[in-house]
């Protein structure tokens, strides 16, 4: 394995934070009677199974593309997910489950021309996504959750009671985590001569550091929430 045990530690917390940040959302969608926050704490899922497929991919020593691959595709739907749920918030009535649906189909339908992954040690059986599809992935998937910045913002404008600034401020957060991780990649690959970023442990841990932060204010300000509602 190449990461460090506190870079690990680094991804590790970060997952945990974000399964606990649902967890806290779906229970305070039950506390003020609102099934559409609960809705939208289940959509935050498939960020996290993204997330432990790029765990997998670690564990495996970074061998096994299909691992990294898959988490792109699952994140694409994940952001989708997002989406629809935010503008279930927005729009109650307008909004249905064949937007998530038709998202995930338009996902599939890409040119991922599935082939043999270059025979290793490691990888000699696995298959890996076309790189275009990668490339289509990692561009819609950041395309569609920038849209759901934008209508999270709509949302906590016109209904305060849903999502802390706290809250608001950590899912935008991700932006910082994202230029960060472009500015680490480009000093990890062409200043300090690595192969990829994932190889600069140092700089790695740096840049998912950032992810962490992000997660945890989510996580306090959804806390936030379940206080007020307690006290009141």
């Amino acid at each position: 394995m190449l990461l460090s045990a506190p870079t690990w530690a680094i991804h590790i917390s970060s997952m945990a934070e974000w399964i606990y940040a649902a967890v806290l959302l779906y229970r305070y969608g039950a506390d003020i009677q609102r099934p559409d926050v609960q809705r939208f704490a289940l959509c935050m899922i498939p960020h996290w199974l993204g997330g432990l497929c790029v765990i997998i991919y670690h564990l495996l020593g970074d061998a096994v593309l299909f691992w990294l691959d898959l988490s792109k595709l699952i994140n694409c739907f994940g952001s989708a997910s997002l989406l629809y749920a935010t503008l279930r918030l927005l729009y109650p009535t307008k909004f249905s489950g064949s937007i998530t649906t038709g998202a995930l189909l338009i996902t599939l339908h890409a040119p991922i021309g599935m082939q043999s992954a270059e025979p290793s040690a490691h990888a000699s059986e696995w298959i890996v996504f076309n790189p275009m599809l990668v490339t289509v992935l990692f561009q819609t998937s950041s395309a569609i959750y920038l849209a759901f910045l934008i209508a999270l913002l709509a949302v906590y404008r016109r209904d305060k009671s849903i999502f802390s600034a706290t809250t608001v401020v950590g899912f935008w957060f991700l932006l910082v985590f994202v230029a960060i991780t472009v500015a680490c990649i480009y000093a990890a690959t062409t200043l300090r001569g690595y192969p990829t970023l994932t190889h600069d442990d140092v700089l790695h841990g740096f840049a998912e550091f950032f992810l962490t932060i992000s997660n945890l204010l989510i996580v306090i300000g959804i806390r936030q929430k379940r206080r007020d509602v307690a006290a009141s």
